[in-house]
């Protein structure tokens, strides 16, 4: 589907991060600029945090309301010019109702003026890592010039926890009172998805539906921030899913043998090309679609690790990693060296259903290897039963813009990932 096809999907980016390994699990257009609407306020609380870490303010602290505060379009609190709000409210009203008003409130009250504020926000982003960040307002309302990435906030994301603990509860609040109303959170995810413990939703017509979550299982903590979501609803399944996946993913890695080589110098050129030339996909229309790694120990129906098997023919298959590892002894084609072993397994899948018509016995495989910086996963289609046949395979997804090289059987281990059709499908 190309990019022009649907705005929305221009609009889209996702990335999910294992916290305490710092490896990208999943990442789609995550260094695309796009506008992060009231993600941005996830920046306007680091630098609450801060002050109040300088002893500038305290949760009791009231701030005092401007007429331009009270003038800000909703979503907002309702507050009135003279009127003045405690930090803590100002906190929870952020965070909950993601209140335009509190946030210039917040702005005026740290920097003099919501513009000198967002000047502090963005010079404190890129202290921080997140360089393709600009901030024209507290509060993430339209600006063309307001603009992130999904990486920059993850980054951010990672930060409010890492660097104030003591203050990342409230990031996990679901309610709260104001003026004898409970305010309730848009953020359906922190009900919905176990493990989930906080951060920020955020829409802007420019923008589409964005997300950043943090969620804890079995003691790990990924990060997963979306961006450009067609529905709240949507966004929200999505985001799950990514989570899901995540989770799966890290777990699998972790069991994943390091072999203990350098990467070829095939893989080292395409790792450098792909650095070069991203080749990020669009996301689907429906998260039901997304390519799902499944645990090890619970194959789809007739997927197994052996070096045989008929490639999928929807974007609907189930990927199965098992944990033990097997040499190549066929022939087969490498389509991408990634840093991402989500996004390996996906290159290798798409390049299996392109070749499935002229390769039925060909599969999809990851194989990981250590190199310099980390651990590089080449995405591959095994089962090719010669040379001439891999060359042809080669061909034929050059064709159709798809990066080859062909790759003879060896001893390397590799973790397979079998592609199988639905039931319904075989």
């Amino acid at each position: 589907m190309a990019a022009s096809a649907s705005p929305a999907l221009a609009r889209y980016a996702s990335i999910v991060i294992d916290v305490e390994s710092g490896r990208v699990l999943y990442a789609r257009n995550a260094d695309t600029r796009k506008h992060p609407a009231s993600l941005t306020k996830m920046m306007t609380l680091y630098m609450l945090f801060e002050a109040m870490e300088k002893g500038k303010a305290n949760l009791k602290t009231r701030l005092p309301v401007s007429a331009r505060a009270t003038g800000q379009p909703p979503t907002k609190l309702g507050l009135r010019q003279g009127d003045s709000i405690a930090v803590e409210d100002a906190i929870k009203a952020l965070v909950t109702r993601s209140a335009n008003d509190v946030a210039v409130v917040v702005a005026e009250f740290l920097g003099g003026s919501e513009v000198n504020f967002a000047s502090m926000m963005t010079k404190r982003a890129h202290g921080l890592g997140m360089t393709n960040t600009t901030f024209r307002n507290a509060s993430g309302l339209p600006n063309a010039a307001q603009l992130s990435t999904a990486r920059d906030m993850a980054t951010l994301a990672i930060a409010l926890r890492r660097d104030y603990p003591q203050r990342y509860h409230f990031f996990g609040i679901t309610s709260f009172q104001w003026a004898g109303k409970t305010i309730r959170s848009h953020n359906h995810v922190l009900r919905k998805y176990e493990g989930a413990d906080g951060l920020k939703t955020g829409y802007i017509n420019a923008s589409g539906f964005n997300v950043a979550t943090s969620a804890r299982r079995n003691g790990r903590n990924l990060v997963g921030v979306v961006f450009g979501g067609k529905t709240s609803g949507w966004r929200d399944r999505h985001m799950m899913t990514l989570l899901d996946n995540g989770f799966q993913t890290a777990s699998m890695m972790a069991a994943l043998p390091s072999p203990g080589r350098k990467p070829d110098a095939a893989s080292e050129r395409l790792l450098a090309s792909i650095a070069e030339n991203p080749t990020d996909a669009l996301p689907p229309d429906d998260p039901d679609d997304i390519v799902r790694i499944m645990p090890a120990g619970k194959p789809a129906s007739g997927a197994t690790a052996a070096t045989s098997g008929t490639a999928v023919t929807t974007a609907t298959a189930a990927l199965t990693v098992p944990m033990a590892t097997q040499a190549i002894s066929t022939w087969g084609v490498q389509v991408g060296a990634f840093s991402a072993f989500t996004s390996a397994s996906e290159q290798a899948a798409r390049a299996a259903r392109m070749l499935q018509g002229a390769a039925p016995e060909s599969h999809a495989a990851v194989t990981p290897l250590e190199g310099e910086s980390g651990m590089i996963y080449r995405a591959r289609v095994l089962g090719l039963t010669s040379e001439s046949d891999a060359r042809a395979a080669c061909n034929r997804l050059r064709s159709i813009d798809t990066k080859c090289v062909v790759v003879p059987p060896d001893n390397i281990d590799v973790a397979l990932i079998r592609v199988t059709a639905p039931a319904a499908m075989r």
